[in-house]
């Protein structure tokens, strides 16, 4: 027999003080409590004010009352909100007046989520989706966000399964029934046309993992070269503040820099680091050593040239994405020789080319999110798990010489995979994991 459930509690709007702050429940004691503490609750999804008082009788506050019955509700169990005024005292005299009820404890970090998934009110694509548009920054992140928590995605996932879980059927039926007159001996001839079909999906949408994990984590953008090449004179500029310190010495900047910015709805990550040279200085060794793992893990590189002076030949970026740029042009005569070498030619001071540069960046991010549709995968998980599965399809089409029974279990292990995605089956470790990523309250 289950054992009956806490009802939980937690401040589910923004930090205090606040406007209006939301406390909400959720469990099977949430009517009766919110009763105790308000009277007579308003008819279902309906907002109504009441006085709400503390489990000793005294008034905490007048505010709007929400019940949600379930399974009508976030949870999918009775949930009750109370929009409260966002002063901390009193958030903290209604929490602590809601532990003192019996079976009434503070929710943990992703507990009411959790609870939505357990009763089916959500998979987990789309409780990841709901994480991912809590901690959207960008406009592109939300649109992502949007087509998992929407449940478009796993609409694309399910569609795989179900389809699966056909051929694997007419596969057994073929099996188990070719001696009767009604199973055509050749079905599964259908059957691994509709396989191949499979597999050029799945690769399609692994193909587009690196789109959706720009979309969500950011566009990696480092800016290399040699000492006093302008490299944190850019990056204040691109970011419009003094971020990093700019001196005329060589090797001012020893650690890797980072700042973030929203260029046309994609987060961009920009990376200043350490000027590139041979030199004996160990901290500086070590800030050129971590600038050559980042120019390698870069999404795109900014290869900066200083113009102003006939420096040594620039240090050779071992990155397949590179914009090559002219700095310091307002001090420079520049020939057309040298013009042909660059992608493009900027000025710090006077502001000259950094707009082109932009573009420029947009243009490469564009090329590398070519996507028609935001129901694309964007995590880790989703691709080890439809990687494992287009491998077990693999296995079964090109088994030919293998019994039918083989195939059609490699057809079951995939569709498996499939159903793990969306979490119809997985492991209690995976699910602590992920809904550890929420605050407490959703």
């Amino acid at each position: 027999m289950t054992p009956p459930r806490d009802t939980i509690f937690a401040l589910a709007s923004g930090s205090l003080p606040a406007g209006v702050a939301v406390i909400r429940l959720s469990g099977p004691e949430a009517l009766s409590v919110v009763t105790r503490m308000v009277g007579d609750l308003p008819q279902p999804r309906t907002a109504a004010l009441r006085t709400i008082r503390g489990i000793d009788g005294t008034v905490l506050d007048r505010g709007l009352v929400i019940a949600f019955p379930g399974p009508n509700s976030f949870t999918g169990e009775d949930c009750v909100e109370l929009h409260l005024h966002g002063g901390k005292a009193l958030v903290a005299a209604t929490l602590s007046s809601l532990a003192g009820f019996n079976s009434c404890r503070l929710a943990e970090a992703g507990e009411f989520s959790r609870r939505a998934f357990e009763n089916g009110k959500m998979d987990l694509v789309e409780v990841e989706g709901l994480a991912d548009l809590l901690a959207a920054d960008t406009e592109m992140q939300r649109r992502l966000a949007i087509e998992q928590s929407s449940g478009h995605l796993s609409a694309l996932y399910e569609g795989w399964r179900e389809r699966l879980i056909f051929c694997r059927s007419m596969i057994e039926a073929e099996l188990d029934f070719s001696d009767e007159g009604d199973i055509p001996g050749a079905v599964s001839d259908r059957v691994w046309r509709e396989v191949e079909v499979l597999i050029a999906e799945l690769n399609q949408a692994l193909a587009q993992l690196k789109s959706g994990e720009i979309i969500r984590d950011g566009f990696k953008v480092v800016i290399a070269g040699q000492p006093n090449a302008g490299k944190s004179s850019l990056l204040n500029a691109l970011v419009n503040r003094d971020v990093a310190i700019v001196t005329h010495f060589a090797g001012t900047t020893r650690d890797i820099l980072h700042c973030e910015i929203d260029l046309s709805g994609y987060k961009v990550h920009l990376y200043d680091t350490a000027g590139l040279r041979d030199t004996d200085e160990p901290v500086e060794r070590e800030g050129i050593r971590r600038a050559l793992l980042s120019i390698e893990d870069a999404d795109l590189v900014l290869h900066l040239v200083d113009l102003a002076t006939a420096a040594e030949p620039p240090a050779v970026i071992k990155n397949a994405h590179v914009l090559t740029v002219g700095t310091k042009a307002d001090l420079a005569d520049i020939d057309s020789a040298t013009i042909q070498t660059l992608d493009l030619v900027i000025s710090t001071s006077d502001g000259s080319g950094l707009s082109e540069l932009r573009s420029r960046i947009l243009t490469e991010l564009d090329a590398r999110v070519d996507v028609n549709s935001l129901a694309i995968p964007s995590r880790l998980r989703h691709a080890q798990l439809l990687t494992s599965a287009c491998g077990h399809l693999l296995d079964a089409m090109h088994g030919i010489g293998l019994p039918l029974e083989i195939r059609a279990e490699s057809l079951r292990l995939g569709s498996e995979d499939l159903a793990r995605v969306t979490g119809r089956i997985d492991t209690e470790t995976l699910l602590g994991k992920i809904f550890s990523e929420f605050c407490v309250g959703k």
